[in-house]
């Protein structure tokens, strides 16, 4: 029997505490071993499911724990970058949130550091080892709606109340395109395997982060728009028409939390078959798939090239709204 992938964390963020810790504790071939929180009050929460977690009172000396082989980064989106790199010079694999860096250019430097340490390093972009979206690829793959000509999509939630929210704050790379257009602009280029040719933004700002922006864009053979926003009732949704029918996905980045994963695929007839994963667990999937990957040599579904293109799609929104 293989050795589990010994996993600690830096930071005891509250996602980190409630979705992705206790994901590796759950996941197959992954043992939760540490984590770096100098409050011990932050740290019995971790504690409360993982009673024999390695408590340490820095960063550094979490990466400096011989007995880690693998970290997760929940940290402001502004120290991604900075941990990252500092990760992979203490010889851990590494698992970031999203997104990774605030620049795509940021990322040139992870993909120079990660092919050198030949560690696997990766950007938790969870929904992607969700069957729900493995099956949307592949509805589009198959031709069952024929040829896609359009993608649109809107993810939005009001966070307006939350002032102190890092997502309301632009020290920490706030804002609803980091935050949740990485979702609606890489779910499309997942699906797709397509890049925007074409880019327009129209973006609304307060104190310095988006808040709500809404995306137009032309890939090859299909268009695509989508809104994203921190100051509307909570609703996400993406939809892929074609030529000879269309599917939506009713829960496609938070399911379990926000409905059940369906895809209703529509097609000639007035047809519609509804197929559901209401199991399925992506945090476990992701962790899972990242250890076979350490282990056993698996392929991992999403790289650090994928992360970047998502990003440059972002960083295009942004030049485009600003003019």
């Amino acid at each position: 029997m293989q050795e589990p992938v010994n996993w600690g964390i830096l930071g005891a963020a509250k996602f980190a505490r409630e979705q992705m810790g206790p994901a590796i504790h759950a996941a197959k071939g992954a043992r939760l071993a540490g984590l770096a929180t100098r409050s011990p009050d932050k740290a019995a929460g971790f504690q409360a499911f993982c009673p024999d977690l390695t408590v340490h009172d820095s960063y550094d000396a979490l990466l400096a724990d011989p007995a880690i082989d693998a970290v997760y980064i929940p940290l402001p989106n502004t120290l991604h970058v900075e941990w990252v790199e500092k990760a992979i010079q203490a010889g851990k694999h590494v698992l970031c949130e999203k997104p990774i860096a605030m620049q795509a250019g940021d990322i040139d430097a992870l993909i120079t550091l990660r092919d050198q340490s030949d560690l696997l390093v990766t950007e938790a972009y969870m929904i992607v080892h969700h069957p729900q979206w493995q099956r949307a690829r592949q509805i589009v793959q198959d031709g069952l709606i024929g040829k896609l000509l359009h993608v649109d999509g809107v993810f939005s939630y009001d966070n307006r109340a939350d002032t102190d929210n890092i997502r309301n704050r632009p020290d920490t790379g706030g804002g609803a395109l980091p935050d949740i257009g990485v979702y609606t602009f890489g779910s499309a280029r997942f699906v797709t395997g397509k890049e925007p040719q074409m880019l327009a933004a129209n973006i609304t700002w307060e104190n310095g982060v988006d808040t709500t922006s809404r995306i137009v864009a032309q890939f090859p053979g299909f268009s695509y728009n989508c809104v994203v926003s921190m100051r509307m009732h909570p609703r996400q949704e993406m939809t892929f028409h074609g030529d000879k029918g269309f599917f939506k996905l009713t829960a496609p980045f938070n399911p379990q939390v926000f409905g059940e994963a369906r895809i209703e695929l529509h097609q000639p007839g007035l047809v519609m078959q509804t197929e559901r994963f209401p199991a399925a667990n992506h945090y476990v999937l992701q962790v899972q798939a990242f250890c076979d990957s350490i282990r056993n040599g698996v392929e991992y579904p999403w790289h650090l090239e994928d992360a970047r293109g998502t990003q440059d799609m972002i960083d295009r929104a942004f030049r485009a709204a600003r003019g």
